[in-house]
This record gives C-alpha cells, sequence and structure tokens, in this order.
C-alpha cells in the first residue's frame, strides 16, 4: 500500500458570512488549496466534499459535482460525502483511501457548510438529524441535551465540576485569539460561562460550539510524487474510523465515546507509535464536555481525569499535550468543513506556520473528528517529514 501527504491547504474566515453563498465559500478555501499545492485543476484526478445537511440549510444537494464545477474540476468524479459532523473527516479518509489503493495519485478533498441562513430553530432540527431521529430528536432530545447527558454522568461518576467543563471553552477561545480564521476573538472567563444561561443543564452558552459558515480544504497526493512537487509534504500516516450506537439509550456508558477510543487505538496502532508521541491535537469539542471526553478517549489522560487536567493546564498551548490551538470547534462549526479545517491547523503546526499559535517543535499531529453524539470517530496522525 502507497503512502498519502498533504500538499496543499485552504481555509476561509469561519463565522457568520451574510456577504457569501455556499459556493463562494468552497471555491475560496479550494483554490488557496490548490494554489498552496503548486498543482494544476489538470493534475487532480478526483475529489471528495464533506457537507453535513446543505439540503435543510441552503436547499441544495448533489455538492460533489456543484464543488468540482465551482473548481472548474469537470470531468473528474466529484463525490459529496455525508457523515453527520464528521463528514469532512471522513471525506479525507476517502481521499487517502482513494490514493492508498492506487487508484489515483492526486485528489482535493473539501468540506463546506452554510448554516446561518436559517433561523436557529431550523439549524437546531438539521443538526438533531445527526442522532437517533426516532428516539431522541423527536421526544425534544436537542444535542446540548444529549452532551448534558453526557456532563451529568460524567459529573456523578467522577467529579467532574461545571468550572472545570468553563475552563475548556476558556482555553478554546485564548487560543482562538491568536487564529485569524476563527469566527470568535474574544476572550472570556470562567465567571463568564457560568454566568451564561443555561442551553441544557449543566451545560450553559458558552460551553457550546457556534452556528458558523465556513470552508476548508486539503490537496492530498501520493508520497514519492509529492516530494518532487511539494517543499514540505506532511504524510498521514494513520486513518482510522471507528462508529458506535446511534442512540445514546443503547451504549454501555455515558462517560466515554467507545467509537474515539477504537478510532485512537488503531491508529496508534497503524501509525506505530503511542499516544504520548502525539505533540498537538485537534479535537472535536462541539461541547466542553466533548473536550474533556475527547482527552480521555484518546488515551491522553485516564478515563475520569480529564476535566483534572484541564484544570492544571495540561492541555494549554505548550504544555503536557497542546489541545486544539486553531480554538476548536468552540471558535467555529461549519459542521461538514470542521474534520477538513482540523487537517489544515495540524498540517500548519507541523509546517511551522502557525504563527503566534504555533506549538514548539511540532512532528506528530492528530485529527479527530466526532458524528453527532459519538456514533462516528475519525482519526488521522499526521508527522513532518
Amino acid at each position: 500500500m502507497r503512502s498519502v501527504s498533504i500538499i496543499g491547504i485552504g481555509c476561509t474566515k469561519f463565522g457568520e458570512h451574510w456577504e457569501k453563498s455556499f459556493r463562494q465559500l468552497i471555491a475560496e478555501a479550494g483554490i488557496e488549496a490548490i494554489l498552496s499545492a503548486g498543482v494544476e485543476g489538470k493534475d487532480i484526478e478526483a475529489l471528495y466534499g464533506g457537507s453535513m445537511a446543505s439540503g435543510r440549510f441552503i436547499g441544495q444537494e448533489h455538492i460533489g459535482a456543484l464543488i468540482a464545477d465551482q473548481l472548474g474540476l469537470n470531468p473528474i468524479a466529484a463525490t459529496r460525502v455525508e457523515n453527520a459532523c464528521a463528514s469532512g473527516g471522513t471525506a479525507l479518509r476517502s481521499g487517502y483511501m482513494a490514493i492508498k489503493s492506487g487508484e489515483y495519485d492526486v485528489v482535493a478533498v473539501g468540506g463546506v457548510e452554510k448554516m446561518t441562513d436559517v433561523g436557529v430553530e431550523q439549524a437546531a432540527i438539521a443538526l438533531g438529524g445527526a442522532g437517533d431521529q426516532e428516539t431522541e430528536l423527536f421526544h425534544g432530545a436537542s444535542f446540548p441535551a444529549l452532551y448534558a447527558l453526557m456532563a451529568r454522568a460524567h459529573m456523578t461518576e467522577f467529579g467532574t465540576t461545571e468550572e472545570q467543563m468553563a475552563m475548556c471553552s476558556v482555553q478554546a477561545h485564548k487560543n482562538g485569539m491568536l487564529n485569524p480564521k476563527s469566527q470568535f476573538h474574544r476572550e472570556i472567563t470562567v465567571e463568564d460561562v457560568m454566568r451564561s444561561s443555561y442551553i441544557a443543564s449543566p451545560l450553559k452558552l458558552l460551553d457550546c460550539s457556534p452556528i458558523t459558515d465556513g470552508a476548508a480544504a486539503v490537496i492530498l497526493c501520493e508520497t514519492e510524487k509529492a516530494k518532487k512537487i511539494c517543499e514540505q509534504p506532511i504524510e498521514i500516516i494513520a486513518s482510522t474510523q471507528a462508529s458506535d450506537t446511534l442512540a445514546l439509550a443503547s451504549r454501555k456508558s455515558l462517560t466515554e465515546m467507545a467509537a474515539t477510543k477504537k478510532a485512537a487505538l488503531d491508529a496508534y496502532k497503524q501509525a506505530g507509535i503511542e499516544a504520548k508521541d502525539i505533540d498537538v491535537v485537534e479535537l472535536h469539542d462541539c461541547f466542553s464536555i466533548a473536550n474533556i471526553l475527547a482527552i480521555e478517549g484518546l488515551e491522553f489522560f485516564k478515563k475520569g481525569k480529564g476535566g483534572k487536567a484541564v484544570e492544571e493546564g495540561k492541555t494549554a498551548l505548550n504544555s503536557e499535550i497542546p489541545v486544539n490551538p486553531s480554538g476548536g470547534l468552540k471558535c467555529g462549526h461549519p459542521v461538514g468543513a470542521t474534520g477538513i479545517k482540523q487537517a489544515v491547523e495540524i498540517t500548519e503546526q507541523l509546517m511551522g506556520k502557525a504563527n503566534k499559535r504555533q506549538v514548539k517543535d511540532a512532528k506528530i499531529g492528530m485529527a479527530h473528528n466526532v458524528g453527532g453524539s459519538g456514533a462516528t470517530a475519525i482519526v488521522h496522525i499526521l508527522r513532518k517529514a
């Protein structure tokens, strides 16, 4: 099997883009990725685009063909990938496998979502489809409610506090201040989080990721060819995926994400490394409790110790394991684009081009993308050549 590397990256600013359309966003990110890769459109052999709910958000389906059209890439094969909030990560894995198998040498992968063209209630319904519609959403269990159940279970079993969860949000905003493409450039305090309104107890407004517009893209290439094209290709040394039950009620535990743990263990084995070898991680923190569940599931900290680790500053920039230097999902979560943006951030970190948020001596990085309340987990491990 062949090796795969990232040779080009692109990302829009995340936020409320009233002035830009869905197709303009993906064109902006895609063109930036192609230009940074140093390739031409004719060099790209296939395209995979992640988008979770474009039909509900903007009334547009058939996204693969739309992206190819907007980037002038016709007549290559173009495929839309949907896997809830893990749509971007799954698109990246699809492109990775297409090159790994020998089918293609150069592939474009993108993710895009335009979420602010509908009201908050409509957006919540669209996002709710990532859970079990029949047993959860139909009965009023929105995603804040589902993650609140996990948060409450973690608090009960391990003594995790609302203040520790708030610290996840505080850290995310602090990192986001250093990222010109994050949605928020405003630091917050634990007191700010604790004073914000409850959405679903114990989760408050500032424990939750926002509604976001944005797009991101990467260009993948077979590694030997990449070395001839790119000055500093970033190799993908592991790509794994795992699943769990869609409904929380069917799971063995509410205090862990089994799919995350399975994907992480498989990724470490595939890459021939351990959790301690990861220098920087972009993980899926759609809610503050998701941050804590992730750092435990990815084996950076023992189960039940995640909240304390955050409290002790062990996940801050240039600490024991720097988490979400980009600001993470808390500073922008256009669901179909998130998994690709994570890969963009890790690539910048390994290239040493992350500017003020640069993690010192980063050589191995991880991107962790979750679908729904943990029914899907995608893990990629990247390495600096």
